[in-house]
């Protein structure tokens, strides 16, 4: 008797030809840059905040708004300077520069201070 090979069987048979494919990019410059546009779209953020607050405080103290308006002064006074400090820290990030050891530190107290002495103004 002869068999007989059901066509089931010759669907289900696996492909054994190779695809070749040589120009997909690896999960890690994917990441990378995507990163890197991330971080290039947080700068710009930064800048356009920078700008916009640097405006408002011109415009209060040219109208002479901001000894009647002093929260509000404030407020943007810290804003600006939160801007300005995510401007530098993405740059130096965009720029590959590591401030460790005493550059580092040093640098982070006085952002720090100047933060904080910018938000414990008291009208």
């Amino acid at each position: 008797m002869t068999e007989q090979r059901s066509t089931v069987e010759d669907a289900t048979a696996p492909m054994t030809t190779p695809v070749e494919v040589t120009s997909v990019p690896t999960g890690s410059d994917v990441t990378s840059l995507a990163g890197y546009y991330f971080q290039c779209a947080v700068v710009f953020i930064g800048v356009v905040g920078t700008a916009a607050n640097a405006l408002v405080l011109y415009a209060m103290v040219a109208s002479k708004q901001h000894k009647k308006h002093v929260l509000v002064f404030n407020q943007n006074a810290m804003d600006l300077y939160s801007c300005l400090l995510l401007v530098v820290v993405y740059i130096l990030k965009l720029c590959n520069i590591h401030l460790s050891g005493s550059l580092g530190y040093w640098l982070c107290i006085i952002f720090s201070f100047f933060f904080f002495l910018l938000s414990s103004v008291i009208p």
